[in-house]
């Protein structure tokens, strides 16, 4: 297992804020170096707050690329849509310099928008230089759901996710994009995710739990943000 850096907060507010200045140090460290920096980011309610907060730190936006860690497939202007998040809340003030590359494509479904998907990812700078990533109460990250576990060998970059019940039909990063990245930033928000999260620091399946994904892994340095 790789050494993760675990900062525990108690207030939302400095959780958010230290989150948002270790991402924007991250890009700036990489534009630096690389002269650009590709990222990618997660939808959910967490990033409502963390989105507002990093739009406006004032780096060389133009220089960064943004993708997203999964996507329902809709149009961007749905409201379920985490494009159509990115482009409301992230997109905006000195980051709406920034490029922003979508999941979603004009197919009817993500099988077969696929092909289209991993041609635009294509596009990237491998490794991303980092990716901000939530976890589900049940312990999913991204679109990668617990009980599922047929995305754990794929070697594609993206993974259709079929409509389910009341689950909507998505695309999702696979865990070889996910950890083809130099960083990851994972934020636990909540007193359920907490417990998810404790369980998962347990040695088991990750078909179980697929948050053990980053967490028991020793390719990519992982910061975790846990509020109580």
């Amino acid at each position: 297992m790789i050494k993760s850096n675990n900062k525990t907060f108690s207030c939302r507010e400095d959780c958010f804020r230290e989150c948002v200045t270790d991402m924007s140090a991250l890009l700036l460290r990489s534009i630096e170096k690389y002269g650009k920096a590709s990222f990618a980011v997660s939808g959910g309610r967490t990033p409502e707050h963390i989105f507002p907060l990093l739009a406006n730190k004032h780096l060389p936006w133009g220089q960064v690329s943004i993708t997203l860690a999964d996507e329902r497939w809709v149009e961007h202007q749905h409201p379920d849509s985490n494009e159509g998040l990115a482009r409301r809340l992230l997109m905006q003030g000195p980051a709406v310099a920034a490029r922003l590359i979508g999941l979603k494509t004009s197919a009817d479904n993500p099988f077969d928008g696929q092909e289209k998907c991993e041609m635009a990812l294509a596009g990237l700078d491998w490794p991303l230089d980092g990716i901000f990533l939530g976890m589900g109460e049940d312990g999913h990250i991204a679109s990668l759901f617990p009980g599922e576990a047929d995305w754990l060998d794929v070697t594609a970059r993206t993974f259709p996710v079929a409509a389910s019940g009341q689950r909507q039909a998505r695309i999702s990063l696979t865990p070889k994009a996910i950890l083809d990245c130099r960083h990851i930033f994972l934020v636990i928000a909540g007193s359920q995710k907490r417990v998810t999260y404790d369980a998962a620091m347990q040695p088991g399946p990750v078909g179980e739990l697929p948050v053990r994904l980053i967490i028991h892994q020793k390719l990519v340095p992982v910061t975790v943000y846990t509020l109580d």
